[in-house]
């Protein structure tokens, strides 16, 4: 078993020294898992003396292991003593295995204490910068360890495919190789610090809508050049575990893929971490096992009593089950797990963490548009803001679902703005819409009832039914707030706020779903008539009482909002217009216009004043009907706990927005890689096809020549640039790329220079028309120049051929473009890349 064990390991360095070549971001990514400070490390790969020592003590262990004792670490089971973190594993006492507990964690550790909420992922992406992911994912290891985990169920690689996916927040890109380069080193970072990472979710978990039944069908080039691209590169990483997608691919379950768990993962990859499914997404026990799967979450439905069952009636050898437990307690021994004593766990650094969140939300914010020196704030222009916007004053953290964090703290932009604008200067707030609405009129029900602010003691249960009057037809919007059970509440017989099943009911957002106290939301829309309704209202207390309270919008509400925020505009010399959009797992978005009255207010604040900045909390591509209209438009995703500060460091110019578009935000609904096919997106009769093939993102709009709205890549400076001498050359089995970038402007400025190569004519698959192959991020003061030097390793320059399950690379001539943008490429040139 020990030479088995040695044989992974071989295979995952060889993995390792093959994706290391091809990175070109700064920061390049190293093969392996490079030791780093922290209480305990993840080790890189070992000695063949300590493998075999490891391999021994698991022997031992598993020679003393139950039949029941196996398979309990083969699924997770209620935390007894639960620190509100996502799963458990109980472990063997009696021979010492700890339990694990297992976090979310794509944007900060999701437990019930406090903990760092960084930006989205989406926004360190919009870095360019590898090297911050590393830092970013040590600030999540440090903290998971601090706040007693083990496992992160983190990073989330896959692909943004589709701009209507609700978790395209939680991941990184819809390029392939920024992709894998940025989860390389966020794993790092994690694992420097002793706590285990989990890729996720293995694979074409694109989209939520139908996601624990769609059958994904793609072509094996398809999976190679896209999806896979993260996955591979985790792996090289050293990541100690995967976690099984809900969906099928090419009709098969994930997490029962003998293709992709066993003869990829493990056989190609030479992963030698674990497989878990992801929450319910196991579909059998013989298969599934047979497959690779090693541990079923959250809990025993097919890997607790049905696998013993298997195992003693012989449809799984005990063998099998040996070997799932032989893959967890090797990676928890490799992470020093297993050792008597346990190390000790660190203590939390919440001010490194502020650090460090601050400094993502600022590297990776976008400024997409900056019409007539609108931003930055300067002169009167600073001394004079109105802003705008319920976002203004209620900070937007972070998303929904898996993602959510609870922060230390986090400040209102508008109290940023409002300091950074300092003595003298004024700043006035609009709410513009309201989120969580207003109270109902004291004397609106017969029989009057106070229904703001309501306390039913433990134990009780109150209710009350009135009714009232319209004078004329309105459009109603009516909210609960709640500490405990959620309040029933009944309109003309009615129930406004059933409990909805699933995922739709757990994850309700990460703005909409809470109020600013705390408190549960849920809120409905209505058309009501002219005339009288009734309104009943029953609330419980359950064990430890609670507070509810019942509020509203109204057209009138809406209107007289939206006439404030017009006369607040017009009173400033500039505006700054806080515009969101909240996202959550476990569902889509059913458009990507802003949601609600935002574009009526966009429009109307723009009209009484053009110098509007729109500042955009947003999951993804946003389409802008209004951008004509304003001054500037300044991307911020969701930008964490830090975000407040961050986004007035970039409005008023203390710092240059460095941040560019990791996707493509589209001109239109329709014109996008799925936009009116219905069969690519959400799928027909639970069947999907990614016939775009290897064209995801900024090739789709190449290959069909779509102009965008703004194109992958994009992102504007205070300070203006210069490309210059470009010269390639063949070097090492790939090209040498070699340039100069100037700072032409008057300011110190943040650049992101791209390196594109075109197809290869003497290969005959399908190829982009340019691909990422680099990039460099570049912080130069004006006047100065750097010169710029990438290497194109063989996996830029090469395409998956199906036929010979195998990279091939593309030589003869190849064109290779830099510039600023996928669409912005000022030099170009060509070299011919010599074949094998």
């Amino acid at each position: 078993m020990s030479e088995a064990v040695s044989r992974r390991s071989a295979m995952r360095l060889l993995a390792a020294a093959g994706t290391a070549g091809t990175t070109l971001g700064a920061g390049a990514c190293a093969p392996g898992v490079p030791p780093g400070a922290g209480a305990r490390k993840a080790p890189p790969a070992a000695p063949a003396a300590a493998e075999a020592k490891g391999a021994a003590r698991i022997d031992a262990l598993l020679e003393r292991l139950t039949l029941d004792e196996k398979t309990s670490l083969l699924h997770g089971a209620p935390d007894p003593t639960g620190l509100g973190q996502a799963g458990y594993v109980p472990g063997v006492p009696r021979l010492g295995i700890p339990a694990l507990r297992l976090a979310d964690g794509p944007a900060g550790v999701r437990v019930t204490r406090p903990a760092t909420a960084l930006p989205a992922p989406v926004l360190l992406a919009s870095a360019f910068d590898p090297a911050l992911a590393r830092e970013y994912g040590r600030v999540i290891g440090r903290e998971g360890r601090a706040l007693g985990q083990d496992v992160l169920l983190s990073p989330m690689v896959n692909l943004i495919r589709t701009p209507y996916a609700g978790r395209n927040f939680e991941t990184f890109a819809e390029d392939p190789r920024l992709t894998a380069d940025l989860v390389g080193e966020m794993i790092r970072g994690i694992q420097d610090e002793g706590l285990i990472a989990t890729v996720k979710h293995f694979a074409l978990n694109n989209q939520e809508h139908g996601r624990d039944t769609v059958d994904v069908i793609a072509t094996e080039q398809t999976l190679h050049e896209t999806e896979l691209r993260g996955f591979e590169a985790a792996v090289a990483a050293g990541a100690g575990a995967v976690m099984g997608a809900y969906n099928k691919v090419n009709g098969v379950h994930a997490c029962e893929s003998k293709v992709l768990l066993d003869e990829l993962l493990r056989g190609s990859w030479g992963f030698d971490g674990w497989v878990m499914s992801d929450w319910d997404a196991t579909h059998s026990t013989v298969a599934a096992i047979g497959a690779g799967l090693d541990m079923e979450m959250p809990g025993g439905t097919h890997f607790g009593g049905p696998l013993r069952e298997a195992v003693r009636g012989g449809s799984v050898p005990e063998g099998a089950v040996d070997l799932a437990v032989r893959r967890i307690l090797s990676t928890m021994d490799r992470f020093g797990l297993l050792a008597a004593p346990p190390a000790a766990r660190p203590p939390r650094d919440a001010a490194a963490g502020a650090r460090t969140a601050r400094k993502v939300a600022t590297a990776g914010a976008v400024l997409l548009r900056n019409e007539h020196g609108t931003l930055p704030l300067t002169g009167a222009a600073a001394r004079s803001i109105a802003v705008i916007g319920p976002t203004g004053q209620v900070p937007f953290v972070s998303g929904g679902g898996s993602a959510h964090v609870v922060p230390d703290g986090a400040a209102a932009p508008l109290t940023a703005i409002r300091r950074r604008a300092g003595n003298g200067s004024t700043v006035h707030y609009a709410i513009g819409e309201d989120l969580y609405g207003r109270p109902l009129p004291a004397k609106l029900l017969t029989p009057a009832a106070g229904l703001d602010e309501r306390a039913v003691d433990p134990g009780r249960v109150w209710s009350h039914e009135g009714e009232f009057r319209l004078a004329a037809d309105d459009e109603w919007t009516l909210l609960v707030h709640y500490s405990g059970k959620r309040p029933v509440v009944r309109l003309d017989g009615e129930e406004l706020f059933p409990v909805r099943q699933g995922v739709a009911e757990y994850f309700a957002g990460g703005l909409l779903g809470s109020a600013p106290d705390g408190m549960s939301v849920r809120r409905t829309t209505l058309a009501l008539k002219a005339g009288t309704h009734r309104l009943a209202v029953t609330a419980e207390g359950g064990d430890k009482g609670q507070r509810f309270r019942l509020r509203h919008t109204t057209g009138a509400i809406r209107a007289a909002d939206l006439a404030e925020a017009v006369r607040t505009a017009k009173s400033a010399r500039s505006v700054v217009l806080f515009a969101y959009e909240d996202a959550t797992e476990g569902r889509d978005r059913t458009s990507l216009a802003l949601p609600g009255g935002q574009e009526r207010l966009i429009e109307a604040v723009t009209a009484a004043n053009p110098r509007t900045t729109v500042v955009l909390n947003t999951s993804s591509s946003t389409t802008m009907p209004w951008l004509s209209r304003t001054g500037a438009v300044l991307q911020m995703y969701y930008p964490g706990q830090e975000g407040a500060g961050a986004t007035a460091d970039l409005l008023f110019g203390d710092a240059d927005p460095g941040g560019r578009l990791t996707q493509t935000f589209p001109a239109d609904e329709q014109a996008t890689p799925v936009g009116g096919d219905p069969l690519r997106y959400p799928g027909v009769g639970g069947r999907q096809e990614y016939s775009e093939g290897i064209h995801v993102g900024h090739r789709w709009y190449d290959a069909q020549r779509v102009t965008p709205l703004f194109p992958f890549g994009h992102g504007l400076s205070y300070t203006t640039w210069q490309y210059e001498k470009l010269t390639v050359r063949p070097e090492r089995g790939g090209l040498r790329v070699e340039f100069t970038v100037r700072n032409t402007g008057r300011r110190k400025g943040t650049e992101v220079a791209q390196v594109y190569v075109g197809p290869s004519a003497e290969l005959e698959l399908d190829q982009p028309v340019r691909a990422l192959a680099g990039y460099r991020r570049l912080v130069l003061a004006p006047g100065e120049a750097e010169r710029v030097g990438l290497d194109i390793g063989e996996r830029a320059l090469s395409s998956w051929d199906p036929e010979r399950h195998a990279w091939v690379l593309g030589s003869g001539r190849r064109q290779v473009f830099v510039g600023r943008s996928s669409r912005e490429l000022p030099l170009r040139s060509k070299a011919v890349v010599a074949s094998r």
